[in-house]
């Protein structure tokens, strides 16, 4: 158009020029005005829908990796909560401690046996060292805990206390006591090093440790100025340590090994003796070490404070017989609150009763404090793509083998944390929301921190956003909130926590019922089941179940029963939570109804033949796994799944087991349905689920009872005896023996369901010393990873007779 004004004007000027040259001089103008256009158009268009496609999926690769907007549930955290500043919040070691900050210096316990070289250095909780026992059996979360090793022959019993005050965390003891079981005199090298985190980068200039005059001292920007000092009783043979430079915290042990050297020759009377090599001394105090371990050759029995001091504060740090008075005081009052909580004095045994403590005690001397990014992806990303770097102060659910978070852990794991403290169960909580993007997801498990990357095998590091998970940490904030009303009343200071919270709720409830939704109405699917032709049936590790079995062959028309009732259960926690925050309960509670309708239930899950309810999907029973002949050149042959009969869309009813128990587990059925009436008989049946140890996740009858998933995958969800659906079956049994006419069925199984997960609990505890990720249905030993003080602590509140 600028053009076509500029020869307009010349038109004026030159007014001699005749009507014919003008007409073909406007007539070609014209045309090359269409032709331009045409291009510009063309051209544009293209441009401009790429320029749109590539901003939207510039924001779609985005939104897995961004942050919910709004006000964080966590608003105070490190010095701002000093109650909880310093803890054994490094779950994954056998004893350790550091404060709730992401660059806290970390202090820890390394030991091993002169002279023996199969057993190697302790130091990460690992079930290949073949502990006799260790685990915690007094712990508050808050001021103390105390702890005993059982490595053959050795028993080292660790504890610390903790001295408030001050600006900058306060003082604490740790206290290391080493004695032999067999009553002679062993030789070992006791390590206490202290380390600085630097995976998040350099550490900032004034973050340092070193040792000085038989002192551990150390400077950071949070706790300034701090000391650590060594008080012993026994012999001890030789000291030595050593300023280092560790790559990183998941190296430790590694670094250690590498300083050490063997004992000169006027230590030959402690054979093979190792010490720390005195030219890795740095004697600059302007050195960048930042792990400094403390070797001391000792013999049994030994005990060893380490006295940690701030200069802020005058109260000196306990220690010697002060700390033995103080440590007395400190069981007592845990005692008398045990007691108080969970009054199980009066039930049962006094060792019954040390076993329940010692459950509890792992869960909450199993919290930890992670800080870091995860790694996720999304359809949208074509690599997995860094989360936000944030905290997570979590339980774990295996010191040993899972010493991370887990989603749908913490749930269960807030029913026993928010029995003994709601703060802290609130806190717990509050982070895990802080968690959630701007899509409403939660990644289902957190792997934050170098040392929690490096216990990871690497196929399960990513996390996809498709990935649900169990929303039981929505159902366990409602049982909190129900069970202590008077917590979250308008002023109290968990009611504001709760306010921040719900946001964050919404955001979670509306991801599930945006992403999960299933084809037919009111139907929800598990995402991310695969068919790889190699897994007897693909798992389906979104639900929680794993290897539970699912129809064979995943496609998209299935329907998954257990999820259907997690969103009943998901709705009517958001209710709850919304009428004691004095919010609008109407879309949660319409969706509760509807999702409670037992008509639409049996539509799509109820089947008249097997009387079971069941998943729908793409299934057949006539699969099995067979090993395929080996494909030159050299290729090893391979175990697969062969498909003797196709697969029909159809009800799993073959796989009668916890998902077929879904609507009396989440309380789905009113009391007085005949389906209950139908599932509590079955329950009853020890051919199907009902064992003397608990009941079993998979039936007897079932095609795939105890069947292995490959050729390397054990069965895990197929038949074992789970605590955690075993703890929402008992509550739910109470509940239905409150009402309705299967009330004294429903009685009566409680209370036999109960003592049976109850005693053979606590009879493979007392055996072996450990609390078990699973036990068999066929002679209740435990299986699976050990200590697994996760939900199976639940064993607590079902002595208690607490849901």
């Amino acid at each position: 158009m600028v053009r076509h004004r500029k020869v307009g004007n010349s038109q004026n000027k030159h007014g001699n020029n005749n009507d014919t040259s003008k007409n073909s001089e406007s007539a070609a103008n014209s045309s090359w005005f269409r032709l331009s256009s045409f291009w510009k158009t063309a051209i544009g268009c293209p441009c401009l829908a790429f320029a749109i496609y590539v901003g939207v999926l510039g924001y779609l690769e985005t939104r897995v990796n961004t942050p919910l907007v709004g006000e964080k549930a966590v608003l105070e955290s490190g010095l701002e909560v000093p109650d909880r500043y310093w803890g054994t919040y490094r779950p994954g070691v056998y004893f350790g401690l550091k404060s709730r900050e992401p660059r806290s210096p970390v202090f820890g316990l390394m030991w091993y046996e002169i002279g023996d070289t199969h057993k190697g250095i302790r130091h990460w909780c690992d079930q290949n060292d073949l502990l006799m026992s260790y685990g915690w059996m007094r712990h508050d979360g808050v001021s103390f805990g105390e702890q005993i090793i059982l490595d053959t022959p050795l028993k080292i019993s660790t504890s610390f206390i903790k001295t408030p005050g001050g600006e900058h965390g306060g003082h604490w003891t740790a206290r290391i006591n080493v004695t032999s079981n067999d009553n002679k005199k062993r030789v070992l090298g006791l390590v206490w090093y202290g380390a600085l985190d630097e995976s998040l980068g350099p550490a900032a200039p004034t973050s340092r440790l070193w040792m000085e005059g038989g002192s551990m001292l150390g400077h950071t920007p949070q706790l300034h100025n701090f000391r650590l000092n060594f008080v012993h009783e026994g012999k001890l043979h030789h000291t030595s340590y050593s300023e280092a430079i560790a790559p990183g915290l998941h190296v430790l042990k590694e670094k250690f090994y590498s300083l050490l050297k063997p004992s000169k020759d006027k230590y030959r009377s402690i054979p093979q003796m190792p010490i720390l090599q005195p030219d890795n001394k740095v004697n600059d105090q302007d050195s960048n070490a930042n792990f400094v371990p403390v070797q001391m050759i000792v013999e049994t029995p030994f005990l060893l404070d380490v006295v940690y001091s701030t200069e802020d504060l005058p109260t000196p740090p306990l220690k010697g017989d002060e700390y033995t008075r103080e440590l007395e005081i400190k069981r007592f009052l845990f005692d008398e609150e045990f007691e108080r909580k969970f009054k199980l004095d009066k039930k049962y045994s006094d060792l019954d009763v040390v076993v329940a403590k010692a459950a509890l005690s792992n869960m909450i001397g199993g919290i930890g404090y992670f800080y870091g990014a995860g790694r996720v992806q999304s359809p949208h990303t074509s690599e997995p793509v860094p989360y936000w770097r944030a905290p997570l102060y979590t339980a774990v659910p295996s010191r040993s083998f899972f010493p991370r978070g887990f989603l749908w852990d913490e749930g269960f794991h807030g029913l026993l944390v928010g029995r003994w403290s709601p703060e802290i169960q609130m806190d717990i909580a509050a982070h895990w929301l802080d968690l959630i993007n701007v899509e409403g997801w939660i990644p289902r498990e957190q792997i934050l921190g170098v040392e929690a990357i490096a216990r990871v095998p690497k196929e399960f590091v990513v996390q996809s956003n498709a990935a649900a998970n169990p929303p039981m940490l929505l159902v366990q904030l409602a049982h909190l909130v129900r069970s202590n009303p008077q917590l979250f009343e308008p002023g109290q200071k968990l009611r504001g926590t709760l306010d921040r919270m719900f946001p964050r709720l919404q955001a979670w409830y509306q991801w599930f019922q945006s992403t999960q939704k299933g084809d037919e109405n009111t139907s929800y699917r598990w995402r991310g089941r695969e068919d790889d032709g190699v897994q007897l049936n693909p798992k389906t590790l979104t639900s929680g179940l794993d290897d539970y079995p699912r129809a064979s062959h995943p496609s998209g028309i299935e329907r998954h029963v257990d999820l259907r009732c997690w969103m009943y259960a998901a709705a009517d926690a958001m209710a709850t939570i919304a009428y004691h925050l004095h919010r609008d309960t109407t879309k949660f509670e319409a969706t509760r109804d509807l999702l409670g309708d037992e008509e639409l239930l049996n539509e799509l899950h109820w089947s008249p033949r097997t009387q079971t309810y069941a998943d729908y999907g793409l299934h057949t029973d006539g699969v099995r796994l067979i090993r395929q002949p080996a494909k030159p050149p050299n290729e090893p042959s391979r175990v697969v799944r062969s498909v003797s009969v196709p697969p029909k869309p159809k009800l799993v009813t073959s796989a009668f087991g916890y998902v077929s128990l879904f609507p009396m587990l989440l309380m789905v059925l009113k009391p007085e349905s005949p389906k209950l009436g139908k599932i509590l008989e079955d329950l009853d049946k020890p051919e199907l689920l009902w064992s003397p140890y608990g009941l079993r996740s998979l039936s007897k009858s079932s095609p795939l009872y105890m069947k292995m998933n490959t050729e390397h995958d054990p069965p895990y969800w197929r038949g074992q005896v789970w605590l955690n659906i075993n703890y929402l079956a008992l509550r739910a049994l109470k509940y239905y023996s409150s009402a309705g006419p299967y009330a004294q069925r429903a009685s009566d199984l409680h209370y036999r369901l109960r003592d049976n997960v109850v005693q053979n609990v606590l009879s493979e505890y007392k055996r072996n010393g450990y609390l078990w990720e699973q036990y068999s249905g066929e002679d209740g030993i435990g299986s699976g990873c050990k200590p697994f003080t996760g939900w199976t602590a639940l064993v607590v509140l079902m002595m208690a007779d607490e849901y």
